[in-house]
């Protein structure tokens, strides 16, 4: 028999997370980050590049301290096997510049190391803090480590009005079907299309 956990969900089942959905709730967890460099630079960078968590954990200090603002820096995807990229847009260079200063980092520490010794944080210490950086700021819904990509994604199509072809190529999915699913494409959102005049 499936037993309920403590986050409504049934043992075996997956909850799906949301994306943080305007840039309001994101300057509020910048701003709630401002003294906490580390956390800062990997809200930036996931919320930036739409990568997964684990790719960015297993970032070196040396794959980036070179690396001069919107320089591609190519990486193996450790879930796909394929290569993507990674860039740090003028945003992500700041904050990550006022990191290195902060700091005492060495070229072969992680980039996101724990506070246990040179080994990155994991997926699951990363869940918790984005489940806690959104309740302090009293946002409603179920946040964890994928958060960061999806934000990505529907800052990426909503804002700035990208297409999920180009968000499925950044992402390696198999088809923008796919992208849409992952980034929760509500019936509301289809029928609101309608009321469209053509």
């Amino acid at each position: 028999m499936n037993r309920q956990g403590r986050n409504g969900l049934f043992r075996g089942s997956k909850a799906t997370v949301d994306p943080i959905k305007s840039i309001e709730s994101i300057e509020s967890i910048k701003k709630l980050l401002s003294n906490e460099k580390r956390n800062l630079f990997l809200f930036v960078l996931g919320i930036n590049n739409g990568l997964r968590t684990g790719d960015l954990l297993k970032l070196k200090v040396s794959d980036l301290s070179q690396t001069k603002p919107n320089e591609l820096i190519h990486i193996k995807e450790s879930k796909t096997g394929k290569t993507n990229y990674i860039t740090l847009n003028k945003s992500a260079y700041k904050i990550f510049q006022s990191y290195l200063d902060y700091e005492s980092l060495h070229a072969d520490d992680f980039l996101f190391k724990s506070r246990k010794g040179n080994t990155p944080l994991t997926i699951q210490a990363v869940n918790r803090l984005i489940k806690k950086w959104c309740k302090t700021i009293n946002l409603p819904g179920n946040y964890g480590a994928h958060t960061l990509r999806k934000t990505f994604g529907y800052i990426q199509r909503t804002k700035f009005g990208v297409g999920f072809e180009v968000l499925c190529k950044r992402f390696n999915h198999s088809s923008p079907a796919v992208t849409m699913r992952y980034l929760g494409i509500s019936d509301t959102e289809v029928a609101n299309i309608l009321k469209n005049e053509i």
